[in-house]
């Protein structure tokens, strides 16, 4: 793997530095603020404003379409992460438009795309059910043909930002007795279809999430995204972006994995840490003269680099299970300060590692389980075939 450093251009350094100051005056300290409030990870202001500016339009694109090289695909990447933009979302958003643009009619493509990448639609992903998990093919959100229109009833788990976007893409199964990923549906049901109910939930980290219902929601047919039946053709692509195991380019320079955001956040809490016990306290001890802490944080983070240099779905297995078992033992080493939040009098590193230790849990969740993707590591990377979870034979 080539971890050189890559030459800017001048007209790239100067992409760079307007980028910079246009984040910097977009993404204050109020909007982090309310974006930890709010656990949103979604600030309209802010995505109205990149939408204006042509950043979206341009980060959606290819370069043959008129996008972000590859070289600003990546400067784009990590400035964004590095204003801590609440951001999130976008990813969901682009995702979906992708996939409308490669399946849903071109009537369709015209009513979502332009307003998409212009920041005044989003779009929200309607796949877990409350009683599914993360198979998602077990749908039992129901569709049923009425001449030209469709009569959808089910409920959809963790549909997050689903109370800032303005259409939901929605996986419903149109033959029950169909077989197995041949009985699925995608459509992109209008978020202001009477029926369509969202309920904010919380998770431990504070952020929102929601669980949506569709009541007797009625849709023309022209919501519909791809072929009866064959929606798990369509969804499988946007699924892959998802996980991660998307087909890459030869340039090095696309994220190395799905959630390195989240574990950009840890290193820069884990900065902070370093900063607090490599000072003098009163006594002019420094807490980094401890050997046990010397030992403990430099495991947490090599293991923390280690994640971030682990690519695919091996990456993101590695960030969430580093996130998991790295966060509490550097918030032992500062002690029960540590476990104060942000902007609390007295948080040992401002809170930043307590927040990394609430953030830790849903990021092994996000996009399918830790175990989801073990699974997938074993099967598709090392051929090891499918699990059995039957109960062992009896001797």
């Amino acid at each position: 793997m080539d971890f050189s450093r890559v030459a800017l251009s001048d007209q790239d350094r100067t992409f760079q530095l307007e980028l910079r100051a246009f984040l910097a005056d977009l993404v204050t300290e109020d909007v982090i603020r309310r974006d930890r409030e709010s656990g949103e990870n979604f600030d309209e202001g802010v995505h109205l404003a990149l939408g204006e500016a042509g950043y979206l339009e341009s980060d959606w694109r290819t370069e043959e379409d008129g996008g972000f090289s590859a070289v600003r695909r990546r400067i784009w990447e990590l400035e964004i992460s590095r204003a801590h933009t609440p951001w999130f979302h976008w990813g969901t958003t682009s995702m979906v438009a992708k996939t409308v643009a490669q399946f849903a009619s071109p009537e369709l493509a015209d009513e979502v795309l332009p307003g998409t990448l212009a920041g005044r639609l989003r779009l929200c992903l309607g796949y877990t059910e409350p009683e599914g998990g993360s198979d998602i093919a077990t749908c039992k959100t129901r569709a049923v043909r009425d001449g030209d229109h469709w009569i959808i009833n089910g409920s959809k788990m963790f549909t997050s930002n689903a109370h800032n976007a303005q259409y939901v893409f929605l996986i419903t199964n149109t033959d029950p007795d169909g077989r197995k990923h041949r009985n699925l549906t995608m459509f992109l049901v209008p978020m202001d279809a009477p029926g369509v109910e969202v309920q904010g939930i919380r998770t431990i980290d504070g952020d929102r999430t929601n669980i949506t219902y569709y009541s007797d929601v009625r849709i023309p047919d022209r919501y519909r995204i791809g072929d009866v039946n064959g929606g798990w053709s369509v969804l499988r692509g946007a699924l892959d972006q998802e996980h991660g195991t998307f087909e890459r380019d030869g340039s090095g320079l696309q994220k190395i994995a799905v959630m390195t955001e989240h574990i950009n956040v840890m290193a820069e809490a884990a900065d902070h840490i370093a900063a607090v016990i490599g000072a003098e306290g009163e006594t002019g001890h420094r807490l980094l003269d401890d050997d046990s802490v010397k030992q403990r944080f430099g495991l947490g983070f090599a293991r923390m680099e280690a994640a971030m240099s682990t690519p695919e779905a091996f990456g993101r297995v590695a960030i969430a299970q580093t996130m998991r078992d790295v966060s509490p033992d550097m918030m032992d080493i500062l002690g029960t300060a540590a476990s104060l939040p942000v902007g609390s009098e007295g948080a040992a590193d401002d809170g930043g590692m307590e927040y990394v230790y609430r953030l830790a849990g849903p990021t092994g969740v996000y996009g399918g389980t830790l175990e989801v993707f073990r699974n997938m590591i074993a099967q598709h990377e090392l051929g090891l075939g499918k699990p059995t979870y039957s109960a062992p034979a009896g001797r």
